[in-house]
């Protein structure tokens, strides 16, 4: 399990955001997500951590907490859903002129 942090300053580094949850325990990973376009950072990461006590610490402590200008957004990450089809299963006459009859 992983915890969310959002509205991230986009100047934030791996190193700060290690340097900020190492204060309540061990961290394992980050993932700061860019835009695949732009290469920019999208102002919000993934901080795993080593057990889930450590991670509630995190969370109960960096909730709503005013960091590099922001109000931080801190919680637990949801599992990723899986990304279907939008429905329907034909590309229709989606975007495109409308017939006429």
């Amino acid at each position: 399990m992983s915890v969310y942090v959002g509205n991230l300053s986009y100047e934030v580094t791996q190193e700060d955001l290690t340097r900020a949850f190492t204060e309540y325990g061990t961290v394992k990973r980050i993932q700061l997500p860019t835009d695949r376009e732009t290469g920019r950072l999208r102002g919000f990461a993934f901080v795993e951590m080593d057990t889930e006590v450590e991670e509630t610490a995190a969370i109960e402590a960096l909730d709503g907490a005013e960091w590099m200008g922001r109000d931080l957004k801190v919680n637990k990450a949801k599992p990723r859903e899986e990304r279907g089809s939008s429905g329907g299963g034909s590309w229709g006459n989606k975007g495109g002129a409308s017939k006429r009859y």
